[in-house]
C-alpha cells in the first residue's frame, strides 16, 4: 500500500528522524491493519532493521503520542498499532474471535459526539465489533445466518 514518506511525517511533527521511527511507521503503513508489538518486531527483523523491545515500545508510544499511529486493545488485551490515516482515528474496529486479528473499519465513523448532552466534549471513543473475519473458518456460514443489512 503506498503511503506518505515516514521520515517527512516524523519531521513534520517535530520529531527526531531515526531509522527505527521511520522503519516502524513504514511497517504500520504496510500492514494495513492494527498489529501487535511482536508483529512489528517480526516485520522489522524481516527488513533487517535491528531493534530491541524497549526501543520498539518507546517508538510506538511516540508515534501514538504524536498522532502518527493509533492503538486499540486486541482480544488478548495486548495493544495493536496502526498508522494514523488522514482524518484521525474516528472509526470502529473489528476483532476476529478465531484468528485474533484486529481490523480498522474506516467506513464506520461513530457520530457519538453529535449525541452527547450539552457541555460534554468527546476526547475519544472506542467502538469494537467482535465476530469472524472473512478468512476464518465458519465466517461464510455465520454470514448466511446473520446477514448485515446494507
Amino acid at each position: 500500500m503506498p503511503h506518505a514518506d515516514p521520515a517527512g511525517l516524523i519531521a513534520a511533527r517535530g520529531g527526531r528522524v531515526t531509522r527505527t521511527r521511520t522503519a516502524v511507521l513504514a511497517v504500520l503503513f504496510d500492514a494495513g491493519r492494527p498489529i501487535s508489538h511482536d508483529e512489528v518486531g517480526e516485520a522489522l527483523d524481516a527488513r533487517g532493521v535491528s531493534h530491541d523491545r524497549v526501543t520498539l515500545y518507546r517508538t510506538l508510544d511516540w508515534l501514538v503520542g504524536h498522532d502518527l499511529a493509533h492503538k486499540v486493545a486486541g482480544p488478548d488485551r495486548a495493544w495493536r498499532f496502526n498508522a494514523a490515516r488522514e482524518g484521525g482515528h474516528q472509526h470502529a474496529h473489528f476483532q476476529c474471535e478465531h484468528c485474533g486479528k484486529v481490523f480498522c473499519l474506516e467506513s464506520l465513523q461513530p457520530a457519538i459526539a453529535a449525541t452527547l448532552p450539552s457541555g460534554f466534549r468527546l476526547g475519544r471513543a472506542e467502538l469494537t465489533f467482535h465476530g469472524l473475519c472473512p478468512a476464518c473458518p465458519g465466517a461464510a456460514a455465520s454470514e448466511a445466518r446473520n446477514p448485515v443489512a446494507p
